[in-house]
């Protein structure tokens, strides 16, 4: 479907329960089938450095301190990975019942995973696990199938139902990158960027500096790139946001901000000259993460800034290393292949302009 084509209704009361209950849009779900006829799941891994080291606690688990990032990791007695936590980073990823997502409109990649993400109320630091914050919220989450930041970011591609919330604002649903642009017959992209959460939701927002961000009409149910991350970890997943790049602690508005902010760790530094900077060489030893942004430099304009960015994935049933974004081209969120495939291996559009890696 071409990014000018696509339409999307408002849809409300008896509409919205009957897509909820029958709508046959894109596979995010979890079934007891799906375990006996998917490929094998792809896990994160780890290779723990001193196995010797492991300090044994209650219900035969092991934690585990891991470099390169510096991380704390759960194992089984059997050494199976339960869940890793970043020093400097509140992005835990769990591991959990097997999951299918995937986008036939867009794509036929598959990811099948046990990882669920899910962001801690506070930065873990090492020793953490011994801190009855973090006692209580493992209590509450491990195991849990609530929704975590992959179900979340689902919840609004192409087909997606709507979900509304107490007061009828419709919070999730089918999302259009922005509206589009009159300039756009004249070679100019065909969509217009700055759509945030607030746009999206179609509300005011009031930030923790006291800025109130009102929506424009026009962009009414889209969000951009940066704007579709500040909709899955802040407006959802609670990370702090901010109003501009630069105006304090948070999330900033821009892929650009993201990358270059104090927010989280640096998994993949920015390196070479600018402004194009280099990209990295290896992602095999980089220890990429289910849940870690990833930026992009996709236009060739001289200046520095990094213009797009996604939440990675993981490798999908053949092996590639799948990430979701919105885009223009497609017009809203993605794991498809229209305007560039969504994998960071290889040599094609996005891979080539891979920059940098973050977790929050």
């Amino acid at each position: 479907m071409s990014a000018t084509s696509k339409r999307r209704p408002v849809l409300h009361g008896v509409t919205v329960l009957s897509l909820l209950a029958g709508s046959a849009y894109l596979t995010v779900e979890l079934r007891k089938d799906e375990q006996a006829k998917a490929p094998a799941v792809q896990n994160i891994t780890d290779i723990p450095h001193l196995r010797s080291g492991f300090a044994r606690t209650a219900g035969a688990q092991d934690w585990e301190r891991l470099r390169n990032p510096d991380r704390s990791v759960l194992r089984t007695g059997d050494g199976d990975i339960v869940a890793t936590f970043t020093d400097g980073a509140r992005t835990a990823t769990l591991t959990g019942p097997s999951r299918t997502f995937d986008e036939p409109a867009n794509t036929s990649s598959r990811v099948v995973t046990q990882n669920w993400v899910r962001l801690m109320p506070e930065v873990w630091t090492e020793g953490a696990e011994k801190e009855q914050w973090f006692k209580d919220w493992f209590k509450e989450y491990h195991g849990s199938e609530r929704d975590d930041l992959f179900a979340i970011a689902f919840q609004y591609v192409e087909g997606a139902p709507v979900r509304t919330d107490d007061e009828g604002v419709p919070y999730a649903g089918d999302a259009d990158y922005g509206p589009l642009n009159p300039n756009g017959d004249e070679g100019e992209a065909p969509r217009l960027e700055e759509s945030d959460f607030y746009d999206y939701l179609g509300i005011p927002y009031t930030f923790r500096d006291g800025t109130t961000k009102k929506p424009e009409a026009a962009r009414h149910r889209s969000i951009d790139c940066s704007g579709y991350i500040r909709t899955v970890f802040g407006y959802r997943g609670g990370y702090p946001l901010t109003a501009p790049d630069g105006t304090g602690a948070g999330l900033p508005r821009t892929a650009d901000g993201m990358a270059r902010s104090t927010a989280g760790v640096d998994i993949i530094e920015l390196s070479g000259p600018a402004p194009h900077y280099e990209r990295p060489k290896s992602l095999s030893v980089l220890r990429l993460q289910p849940g870690d942004l990833v930026f992009f430099k996709t236009e060739s304009r001289s200046e520095s800034r990094l213009d797009h960015i996604g939440m990675y994935l993981g490798p999908d049933t053949q092996g590639h290393r799948i990430f979701i974004s919105s885009r223009k081209e497609v017009n809203g969120p993605t794991m498809g292949d229209e305007g560039g495939t969504s994998r960071l291996d290889g040599n094609g559009y996005y891979a080539t302009a891979l920059r940098s890696a973050k977790r929050l």
